[in-house]
């Protein structure tokens, strides 16, 4: 049975710049997982020394348990889409999905039969003497995907592949593409910076800062459980404060700028404090009172963000839009639970 691919303890640098510092993960066989993070942050100088396409200082990559560092990159079998898709403008869709198929010593017929199955799969039957040129913006993705795909790689490699299109494509097309990937049992690695992007396509996050790991889980772990203050601000959530946990009466307790209050943790002495963004209900309910004026308030479709200043900070809240909200300007008090506040070791 398939290992899948390991990254193992993978260091970059270029001059005095440090780039990677112990990349470590692996990917199983058919799961889809994404390397997620900022511009800069190192992802993609990942994707490059996974596919051979540079050399790392030091870590190594294996797949099924055997190194790959000497392995020329069209001998690793890993297929690779970038952003600007690369397609050949002067072959048309067929050609464009064959041209890789012309080097695996297949026949023509072989050829024919396996660009039929892809084309079909990724819904362009009938387009096989089109113009890659005139085709719109997701044509010419599903012509790059086919083309990934058609070698067979026992891992694709996906850089940025949706970030030239707007949200209204790129969200219908994500779904497609994690249908034909989990059709095709397909390895992945997906990079983007696109945390929405990520949440819906992967089954596992690489969570990068700097050249670093933040964070590996599934999205729904790191959406709800960030390890570190970074994590939660790189997703949306600012209401980040610091604090203290002490041991008052065997009991332990989170002190921070909005008050006193019980919290459960083994944690102790200074920490960082998160608030959720989702964490506030208005009037009078169990748990921290916090009174303060709506600044700032913004319509988001489902939701209503509003920017509220207290004495002790500014905090960002979301709320349902169908809740007849209060106005900016207006007098507000908000009850936050415990249990949707989370607390880190202070850095």
């Amino acid at each position: 049975m398939s290992a899948g691919l390991t990254v193992q303890n993978l260091q970059k640098r270029y001059a005095s710049q440090i780039v990677l510092q112990d990349i470590t993960f692996t990917v199983q066989p058919g799961e889809i997982q994404a390397l997620l993070g900022a511009s800069g942050c190192g992802k993609s100088t990942t994707l490059a020394i996974i596919a051979g396409l540079e050399e790392a200082d030091g870590g190594d990559i294996l797949w099924d348990g055997v190194s790959l560092k000497n392995t020329a990159p069209h001998l690793r079998r890993f297929g690779l889409m970038f952003q600007d898709l690369a397609l050949f403008p002067h072959l048309n869709v067929y050609e464009n999905i064959a041209f890789g198929l012309r080097y695996q010593n297949l026949t023509p017929q072989q050829i024919k039969e396996r660009v039929a199955q892809v084309i079909e799969l990724v819904n362009l039957s009938g387009m096989e003497k089109r113009d890659v040129n005139a085709l719109s913006g997701g044509e010419q993705q599903r012509v790059a995907l086919a083309r990934a795909l058609a070698p067979q790689p026992r891992l694709l490699m996906l850089d940025e592949p949706l970030a030239s299109l707007d949200r209204t494509l790129k969200e219908r097309l994500i779904v497609e593409l994690k249908e034909i990937l989990r059709q095709t049992h397909q390895t992945v690695i997906y990079v983007t910076h696109d945390q929405e992007e990520a949440f819906m396509i992967a089954d596992q996050i690489v969570l990068m800062n700097q050249g670093k790991i933040e964070q590996i889980d599934t999205p729904h772990q790191i959406y709800t459980q960030p390890k570190t203050p970074y994590v939660a601000k790189f997703l949306g959530m600012n209401n980040l404060f610091e604090g203290e946990i002490q041991v008052l009466g065997g009991q332990s307790w989170l002190l921070f700028p909005f008050g006193k209050i019980p919290y459960a943790t083994k944690i102790r002495g200074k920490v960082v404090a998160l608030i959720r963004p989702q964490a506030a209900v208005f009037g009078d309910s169990n748990g921290l009172k916090i009174s303060g004026k709506i600044l700032k308030r913004f319509f988001r479709g489902d939701h209503c963000q509003m920017e509220i200043e207290t004495t002790a900070g500014s905090l960002t809240f979301q709320f349902p839009s169908q809740l007849d909200l209060p106005k900016e300007g207006a007098a507000v008090q908000l009850t936050i639970h415990p249990n949707a506040i989370q607390v880190f070791p202070y850095p």
